[in-house]
């Protein structure tokens, strides 16, 4: 499998999976609209989910080993969990919402800042589920040459986005306010998250 086919499938997961509405999102536009440490909080949230998403497929990787009827079983799992996600999107799509960044609530230190950047990123069970067992197990069905560029992969995406939010806070706080952009956003996530789902699929099978 080519190395870049293997980093995009990484990058799309991790941004199917970051690409939401939520309190993490909405903190780290919010410091981008009061340009209050933006570049700490964006690398913080960055580095937190690459340490996740190295451990998620570390572990798993670990776990898997001499284990083709788990990894199996854990590729079908995550097939259905990546088909109910894209399923939600999808229905997402037809009800959208939007994402709003308020102004209050929030120390000027850097050393509040970043606590609230580690609550909201570390205190949310559904970070875990998602970069440590859901990509971690995936990342862990390729061969170990190729997970490497998983990872980056993976990485690249929350770099990116929390970059996006961040430093480009001001002039996309508008465009996240219109449900319609989010409703196109969804639907997006919807399908790549049903194509990743396929995929993961037939490696399944391949490896039956």
């Amino acid at each position: 499998m080519p190395a870049f086919t293997v980093f995009v499938q990484g990058l799309a997961l991790s941004l199917g999976l970051i690409v939401a509405i939520g309190a993490q999102n909405a903190f780290v536009l919010r410091q981008g609209l009061r340009r209050q440490h933006v570049g700490s909080v964006v690398a913080f949230c960055a580095a937190a989910d690459a340490l996740l998403i190295v451990a998620g497929v570390a572990g798993m990787a670990q776990a898997l080993a001499g284990r083709p009827g788990l990894a199996r079983a854990l590729a079908l799992a995550g097939a259905v969990f990546l088909a109910a996600y894209g399923v939600q999107a999808l229905r997402r799509a037809r009800r959208p919402g939007q994402l709003q960044a308020a102004a209050e609530g929030l120390g000027p230190t850097r050393t509040a800042v970043l606590a609230q950047a580690a609550a909201f990123t570390l205190l949310n069970p559904h970070v875990y589920l998602d970069t440590v067992l859901l990509v971690g197990s995936i990342g862990a069905q390729h061969p170990p040459r190729w997970r490497g560029w998983f990872v980056a992969g993976s990485s690249a995406a929350s770099l990116a986005w929390f970059s996006l939010l961040g430093y480009g806070a001001r002039h996309l706080a508008p465009w996240f306010a219109r449900p319609r952009a989010w409703q196109l956003l969804d639907a997006t996530i919807g399908f790549t998250m049903l194509l990743l789902a396929a995929l993961l699929l037939r490696h399944a099978g391949a490896g039956g």
